[in-house]
């Protein structure tokens, strides 16, 4: 764990040092370096392989008996028989196909985690550029109450301010001061946990403005859209389908099995050579497994249907959200609220306001600039999941 730690600290060292990177470099970077993504790339690929095994031919057997006699000394005789079992042939056919699906089963499933890992990275990203943008009102807070105390001590100093006026921009500057040290604290957290992400490798993530999105024109389109490219509706298609294959496979399990072979007899006079040509009836080992082989289709289906109905709502709930939060954002003027600070900075030193009327005014402006920054980060990661699918 200490060695992990000190990793990402020096991580977090050497970030300052590269080369600022956007959203799309963040996440390749995380593609390549996410160790679970990594991992679950090798077991993809182990189940794969164990699927293609369980087509495989039966391994052949060699049996050899010395038969011994009263009188003879040594081997009186002697049998070598060398055989291989196969299933019967339409059996690999239908094998193969379901070993197709079961592999595609396996590709959805990791394309399914390789989106879920991708957009919490993302989600980290649009966090910190949040981050970013409210440590930049901050500091314009901060420099702000910096340039009041100055002159309001100054006016102290010459009898035109008082105490009282002098002490409320120091609880400004100490509120400020708070809010900028739990700011660094939850960035220094987020960048922290997308080192994770990349391996415990350096990132450097500057970006205080968010990226172009594509905004939703046609619900229709994005219905569309979702239901033919989310991952787990994918996934849940791909089982079900490989489910009713099975159902094919396990209905040609009655079929017989095969063996040949060839059988070697010697004796001390004569000597004989024969094939060996033989079958097993599976009567007790494919008792159910169609039935069981049903069930478990039925279940795939059952499984599809619900996370078509779950992606449908979530389609319409998604939709629903992006809507409200894009009448919320319209109703902020967020030019008006950057002026409005200038005009009232402007009217207190210049006498037109004390300090107290000044910070009843700029405290709900710094409010509803905050509550913009809030929603927009919350549109942004609406924005993300809904096309999650494209990453």
């Amino acid at each position: 764990m200490r060695k992990q730690y000190m990793i990402g600290v020096v991580g977090l060292f050497l970030a300052g040092s590269l080369q600022a990177q956007n959203i799309a470099d963040v996440l390749q970077s995380i593609e390549r370096n996410n160790k679970e993504l990594q991992a679950q790339l090798q077991l993809t690929e182990a189940a794969k392989m164990e699927v293609q095994t369980q087509n495989s031919l039966s391994d052949p057997t060699i049996d050899y008996s010395p038969f011994f006699a009263k009188g003879v000394d040594g081997v009186a005789s002697s049998e070598l028989v060398v055989s291989q079992e196969f299933d019967f042939p339409t059996l690999y056919a239908a094998r193969r196909q379901s070993g197709k699906l079961q592999q595609e089963v396996l590709d959805r499933q990791q394309q399914a985690v390789r989106r879920t890992i991708l957009l919490d990275a993302k989600n980290l990203c649009l966090d910190l550029i949040r981050l970013n943008q409210e440590k930049a009102l901050l500091d314009a807070r901060k420099k702000n109450a910096d340039e009041l105390l100055a002159l309001f001590e100054k006016r102290l100093q010459e009898g035109d301010a008082g105490i009282l006026e002098v002490n409320k921009i120091k609880m400004e500057r100490m509120n400020v001061q708070t809010e900028v040290t739990q700011n660094n604290a939850a960035h220094r957290t987020a960048l922290q946990s997308l080192l994770a992400m990349n391996g415990n490798l350096p990132l450097e993530f500057t970006a205080d403005t968010y990226p172009q999105i594509e905004k939703i024109s046609d619900y229709n389109a994005l219905y569309d859209e979702i239901m033919l490219t989310d991952a787990d509706l994918l996934a849940s298609d791909a089982a079900a389908r490989a489910a009713a294959k099975e159902v094919s496979v396990n209905k040609q399990n009655w079929l017989p099995k095969l063996s040949v072979g060839y059988r070697r007899n010697t004796s001390l006079d004569e000597k004989s050579n024969g094939f060996l040509i033989g079958g097993s009836i599976p009567l007790f080992s494919n008792r159910k497994k169609v039935k069981i082989a049903r069930a478990q289709e039925v279940g795939a289906r059952l499984q599809l249907d619900n996370a078509r109905l779950e992606a449908e709502a979530t389609v319409q709930s998604r939709y629903n959200e992006v809507l409200q939060l894009q009448e919320a954002m319209k109703a902020y003027d967020v030019p008006l609220m950057h002026e409005t600070l200038d005009m009232l900075k402007q009217a207190v030193m210049a006498g037109q306001l004390s300090i107290i009327e000044y910070y009843v005014e700029v405290d709900g402006v710094y409010r509803n600039l905050q509550a913009y920054i809030q929603i927009e980060n919350q549109y942004q990661k609406l924005m993300a999941d809904i096309y999650k699918n494209r990453l």
